[in-house]
């Protein structure tokens, strides 16, 4: 019988540490127990069991490439590319990259 703190358990089931806490006074997910402290403790087993019925991560991603002027426009499809690259490593499945070309803040820019 292995236990997991919160953090770890969070960490085993992709979610922030709050989301725990608040599935716990939603009944979704009860800690097998607590420590002398108080501290919350959650079985493996169960922690495992329970990852299949978690939700799923579902939205979409999206980032943001932007140079200030045309001398560096080329930069601008590099900056697209890394950042779809690290979107694909880390697992997101729905990628939106905006690009912007432009210096200052324009806050009735259509598009943003």
């Amino acid at each position: 019988m292995r236990l997991l703190s919160i953090g770890e358990t969070a960490t085993l089931l992709g979610v922030a540490v709050g989301t725990l806490r608040r599935w716990h006074r939603q009944g979704r997910l009860a800690p097998h127990g607590r420590t002398v402290g108080g501290h919350r403790r959650y079985l493996h087993d169960s922690v495992c069991a329970s990852s299949k019925h978690a939700p799923p991560s579902a939205g979409k991603t999206i980032c943001y490439a932007r140079v200030s002027s045309h001398d560096p426009a080329g930069q601008l499809d590099t900056q697209a590319a890394r950042l779809q690259k690290h979107c694909v490593d880390a697992g997101s499945a729905d990628i939106e990259i905006i690009t912007d070309l432009g210096s200052g803040l324009n806050y009735r820019k259509k598009g943003l």
